[in-house]
């Protein structure tokens, strides 16, 4: 899995990715990097499930998308990585901020 997330990582980096693949494979990379949920780990079974199903799925969407010659690259570069994936503060601010308003609209649709 390090891999695929690291190969798509450098997918998103490269300007010859389709668009669709960027905005579904960036989506993905925020999920799987987030340290927030859609469901809470601690929640037995569904926890861990929708983090087994959710991020493979899009893995496979953005692949699907991307020419096999790229995917080949993409691969093949991330298997030679041996740095650490970029650490983002302002990135992770994002994500919090996102999920603070969904949080909002939620409370706020349904409370």
């Amino acid at each position: 899995m390090k891999q695929s997330i690291t190969a798509l990582y450098l997918a998103l980096r490269d300007s010859r990715t389709p668009r669709g693949a960027r905005i579904i494979g960036a989506l993905t990379l925020a999920y799987a990097l987030s340290p927030i949920d859609l469901i809470p780990d601690f929640i037995p079974v569904l926890g861990l499930l929708d983090d087994m199903v959710l991020v493979p799925a899009g893995l496979w969407l953005t692949w699907q998308m991307v020419p096999s010659a790229l995917r080949v690259e993409y691969t093949a570069r991330a298997a030679a990585y041996s740095g650490r994936l970029p650490q983002s503060r302002a990135a992770a601010f994002v994500i919090v901020v996102l999920w603070a308003l969904a949080a909002f609209w939620f409370y706020r649709a349904f409370v």
